[in-house]
């Protein structure tokens, strides 16, 4: 896995790039809640994920769990078919804020 962070508008995004998966998703933990411990608002780009395991889900709940305590914005932006496929069978499009587009994630997140 790759991951590529870059300040937009006020915003933290993070695009990660590649499988998330067991081996990968420490990796990814760690980025998101580094960003966040530095109270950012955050916008996870998955665009170029082309998979993502149950570790890797599980690194994004944290994520957002971290986020909602230090009162940071957190969205997913840009999914692609099969990750959204494996966060709407674990029914987490209900605890998610998703967008279409980071640009999405990025004008939701300055509004609130």
């Amino acid at each position: 896995m790759k991951y590529e962070t870059n300040d937009v508008e006020g915003v933290t995004v993070v695009a990660l790039e590649g499988d998330v998966d067991l081996e990968s998703s420490p990796v990814a933990r760690r980025l998101l809640l580094d960003q966040i411990a530095r109270n950012q608002r955050l916008v996870v780009d998955l665009s170029r994920v082309g998979y993502m395991d149950s570790s890797g889900v599980a690194s994004l709940v944290e994520a957002l769990q971290s986020a909602r305590k230090r009162g940071c914005g957190f969205v997913i932006a840009a999914t692609g078919d099969a990750v959204l496929r494996v966060i709407r069978l674990a029914r987490l499009d209900r605890v998610f804020t998703l967008s279409a587009t980071v640009q999405d994630g990025i004008a939701a997140l300055r509004k609130g």
